[in-house]
């Protein structure tokens, strides 16, 4: 009788092998938790249902490779998994160097209200949805007066630069936020455009719970680096 055990032992680890799962010993040597059905508690259920089954109705044969194939599949899918982990450990080193590298740059993104950079100047684009003869922004301070108004004159739909290089000193020693308003047309329709500046970087994160990258700015707070329509490097005169 032992050796008819020990047979269906052999005939059931050459089925488990073929299966691509691990043998009763196999498993039995790696660390489980009590509460989770494994591999080892998984088999020896199996063996014990084999070797106690009724011998004029036996278990049919394709029951039992199906139990087996889904089990197998059952740790495939926990295999990757844990591959996918361990992939995601492998690739933060790659998240923070791209955290490092918005560092010492200024990034473009979608706002209406921005200070002078460390040149004492302001750069941006005005998201405009379709052609016109007459293109232009308006840039008012804290009170609400205008202060300046850069015409751009003629432009095709797409977004369009602006600048104001010229700032007087006192709006740059103060700090101060000013607004932007894009118009088209005869000056007075803004309904669509939208804008965008560029702002400093004061530091980038990447957090343990998010695959992102967070960017402070130095006007917008904490944004996620996907907001970012473009960065360029922060020249220094």
């Amino acid at each position: 009788m032992a050796d008819i055990t020990k047979t269906s032992d052999q005939s059931l680890n050459n089925i488990l092998n073929k299966l691509g799962v691990n043998s009763s010993d196999d498993a039995a040597s790696a660390k489980k938790d009590s509460s989770t059905l494994g591999q080892a508690e998984f088999l020896k259920l199996m063996t014990a249902q084999l070797q106690n089954q009724d011998p004029f109705a036996p278990m049919d044969n394709g029951d039992f490779i199906a139990q087996m194939a889904q089990f197998s599949t059952v740790t495939g899918i926990t295999e990757i998994n844990t591959n996918l982990t361990n992939l995601g450990d492998k690739l933060e080193p790659n998240r923070i160097a791209t955290a490092a590298s918005f560092l010492g740059t200024s990034v473009l993104v979608p706002g209406q209200t921005v200070t002078p950079d460390d040149n004492g100047e302001i750069h941006g684009v005005i998201d405009l949805p379709a052609s016109s003869t007459n293109v232009g922004l308006t840039i008012s301070n804290t009170k609400g007066e205008v202060i300046n108004t850069i015409d751009l004159g003629s432009q095709t739909k797409g977004l369009v630069g602006f600048s104001w290089t010229d700032i007087p000193q006192d709006i740059i020693r103060s700090n101060q936020k000013l607004s932007l308003q894009a118009f088209a047309g005869n000056g007075n329709a803004t309904d669509g455009l939208s804008t965008a500046v560029y702002n400093k970087v004061i530091s980038a994160s990447t957090p343990k719970d998010s695959e992102d990258v967070l960017l402070e700015l130095k006007d917008f707070g904490e944004i996620s680096s996907s907001e970012a329509i473009k960065l360029k490097s922060v020249d220094k005169n």
